[in-house]
Parts: structure tokens; sequence; C-alpha cells
């Protein structure tokens, strides 16, 4: 019965599913032909919001491709990738093997987000050369499905733009949060580490089960596993080939940008903010690839998995201008949305309708800047007022973000590149991870109400 359920859901996606732009097209189309009636706004205002939105995401957008290209060029490092290529003769089973990828890939994607991904689906496609009889789609959609505890984590950018002290905090909350609320309260609070361990056990055993039997295993294409041989590195021989090649700078220039992390988070009482993970990743990879021209190369060639991000970025955000625009009417659809989901609320169901609500917004916004742009004047407040705390309705939010990622394709545009893979091959099985881990991620968010 179950192996009938994955097959239905993967035909589904198969059939209907488009590919990610055309995806964020649909999108925008419908946000626009909704925000009209429902908010009373005439198809000139809608047009406006729309263009004015296309380009509010660009330094949060910018962040993200770093994220993503310091994340893919760390994994691409010789070390790392001995280690995963060790990991990878472990399995012994496809069963085995699926379980293993989407518990590294998880428990990478809560360190970082950028990391786990890349890492997760090179692990994948290591296993897949090394395991006969294993299926690709699911290693692949094992590796992705870890995704959804990204924003749990201690990466994701929601906590930590909680966590980041400045008036922005204050003017963006409408007064609700005067604070930073710190991730002890969000990332680390004891209920969301239960959460996450659960979800991570959760995929495991699901996606294990899930391999399917005989012949509806469909194995890699060796054709899709071949790789670019590195050239040969000739012997520096002039001043700037050996300043290239130096190890001396690489190290100087990554103990300087460490040194700054350290002073930061450990003798300023900083955070670990969005800004300060990217730094740790850029130079740990700057050290791990030993000289800056590797690391340059390394760079390059990650910064290809950004195109997704930099293509459907300002639809995304044209998206967000429909939702936060507002009229003559004085109405925007967001606040619609949100104000919905507050409405059937109490104080112990706020996390849970908070949760839901990030997750029917994240469809058409799959951004934590977004998320946060639309959601955080109005639930905060509202859960000030319900005495929900802060750093509770901040990871209902989070959760909600990271969560309906399993089968909105836009943040697997990366993996799916490197894969060599589309969409339609792998959200099939995201599909019914996302029942399981919707499940486990309520229940949770009402007990800790």
């Amino acid at each position: 019965m179950f192996q009938k359920i994955i097959r239905g859901c993967v035909k589904l996606v198969q059939r209907y599913l488009p590919e990610p732009f055309i995806f964020a097209v649909i999108l925008t189309i419908i946000a626009f032909l909704v925000a009209m009636p429902v908010c009373r706004q005439t198809p000139l205002e809608v047009v406006e919001h729309w263009g004015n939105g296309v380009w509010s995401l660009l330094a949060f957008a910018m962040q993200m491709a770093l994220v993503l290209v310091c994340g893919s060029a760390l994994a691409a490092a010789p070390a790392i990738k001995k280690g995963i290529s060790a990991l990878a003769s472990l399995p012994k089973t496809p069963a085995g093997a699926i379980a293993l990828v989407t518990a590294i890939s998880a428990v990478a994607c809560w360190l970082n987000w950028g990391f786990g991904l890349i890492v997760g689906v090179i692990f994948a496609k290591e296993i897949a050369r090394k395991l006969r009889g294993v299926d690709y789609r699911l290693l692949i959609a094992s590796a992705y499905s870890g995704f959804v505890v990204w924003h749990a984590g201690i990466s994701g950018s929601i906590p930590l733009t909680m966590a980041t002290p400045g008036n922005g905090l204050k003017e963006i909350t409408r007064g609700a949060l005067s604070n930073p609320v710190p991730i002890s309260a969000t990332v680390l609070d004891p209920h969301n580490l239960i959460m996450v361990a659960l979800v991570i056990a959760a995929l495991v055993l699901v996606n294990s089960l899930m391999h399917p039997k005989g012949t509806q295993v469909i194995t890699v294409d060796p054709a899709l596993l071949v790789e670019d041989e590195p050239k040969p590195v000739a012997k520096p021989d002039t001043p700037a080939e050996k300043m290239e090649s130096s190890r001396l700078l690489s190290w100087i220039i990554a103990l300087l940008g460490l040194s700054y992390v350290v002073i930061k988070l450990f003798f300023r009482g900083g955070s670990l903010d969005l800004n300060t993970v990217i730094l740790i990743f850029l130079f740990l990879g700057v050290i791990l690839h030993k000289t800056p021209l590797a690391y340059v190369n390394a760079f390059t060639k990650s910064a290809s998995g950004a195109a997704g991000i930099l293509l459907q970025f300002p639809f995304y955000a044209g998206i967000m201008g429909i939702l936060m625009g507002v009229g003559k009417s004085g109405i925007c659809l967001g606040t619609v949305i949100s104000d919905g989901f507050i409405n059937i609320s109490t104080p112990v169901s706020y996390p849970l309708f908070t949760f839901l609500c990030a997750a029917v917004l994240n469809m058409f916004v799959p951004s934590g800047g977004g998320h946060w742009a639309i959601q955080a004047p109005i639930m905060f407040t509202a859960g000030a007022d319900l005495g929900v705390d802060p750093g509770l309705t901040g990871m209902a939010i989070a959760w909600g973000d990271a969560w309906t990622n399993l089968i909105q394709p836009f943040w697997a545009i990366p993996a799916l590149a490197i894969a060599k893979l589309n969409a339609k091959d792998i959200m099939g099985f995201c599909l019914i991870d996302l029942v399981v881990s919707g499940v486990i991620i309520c229940t949770g968010l009402l007990i800790w109400a």
C-alpha cells in the first residue's frame, strides 16, 4: 500500500509540476489575480506594487547567493571530498544508503543550509558511484529532504535576524521586540532541538521505506556522474603565479577573517547572524583549498549553482511586493492572510496557525527575508497581545518557511543542477516527507506553546 501511495505521488508530480521558473511565473499570476478582488485594488495598483517590489530583496539575495556559493565551495574542498568518499563506502544496501544520505544532509543543513544542501547531493552522487541498485531519484530527494530543518538551524535567516541588534528589529516588529532574541531562545531552545531530532529521525525512516522494489528502481545513468578532470597545475614561475599559489596568503587572509569572527562573538558580545555565518564558511573554504587560486576556481564553479536564485529572486520579490502593497483601500494581501490566521488563534494555537500562515506564504515568497518583512510587523505584535513568547513566534514562522520548501522547487535548483535531474524527478518523494514532517512540527509547536 505504501509503495502504491509513493508511486501515485511521483506520477502526480511528474505530470503537473512545471520547471521552477514557470512555477514562479504562475504564482505571480495567481497573486495578481487574488489581490484585486480581496484587497479591492485596481490592476494598475497591483502592477505598481509588483514593480516596486522586484528589487526589494537585492541585499538578501546577495546574502543567500553567498551562503550557497561559500557553502558549495567549502564542500568541494579536497579534505571535505575525501571524507565524503570514505563515508560513501559505508552503506551496503540501498535502504542503508538512503538513511545515511538523509541523516548527513539534514545535520549539515541544520549547521548551514548552503553547505548541507550541496554536500548532501555530492554525497548522494558518490554513493551512486559506489553502490549498485539504489534509486538515484530517491537518493537526491533524500539529500534535499534534510533542507526542511535549515530554518530551525544555526544558519536560519529568521532566528539570526532576530538575534541581530539594531533599531531595525524594533521598527519592523512595531515595537513588539525592542531587544534581540538570542538563539538560545530560538534555535537552541530544547523544544526546537527535540523537534529537529524527531523530524530527522522520521525522514531517515520514511525515506528508507520509500525505496522502490524490483523494476520500479531507477538507477543512475553513468553519464550523469562524469566530472571534469582537474587541470594539472604548472609550477609557478612568475611573481604573480607564486602569489596565486601561496598558502601563506591564504592563511593570512583566513586568520584575519576568522580572528574578526572570534572577536565579534566572544569579546564583543556579537551574535551568530547571517553575515557571520557567511564569513565563517568563506574563510574555512580559503584554508581548506590551501591556495588563493584553488579557492577562486572552486568559488567560480560553485557560483553557477546560484543562477536560479539570481533569476527567480526578483520575481518572488515582485510577488512579495503584491502581498505587501497597500492601495487606496488600505488593505494588503499579506495582512489579509495573516489576519485570517490570527483571528482564529488562541495563545496555545497561535504558534500552529503562525506556522501554517508562513507555510502558505512560502509558496509565493520562498525567502526567509520575505517572510520576515511580511509577517514580523503582524505576527510579533499579535503574539505579544496573546502573551506568546517571541522566540516561539519566530520559530513558528521559520518552520513554516522551511516546511513547504519540500514541494516548492525554488531551493532545489542548485541541488538539481549538480545531480542533473529535474524538480519533478524528486518532488513526489518530497511530498511524502512533507506530510510526515508536518505532523511532527504541528505537534511540537502545540506542545511548545
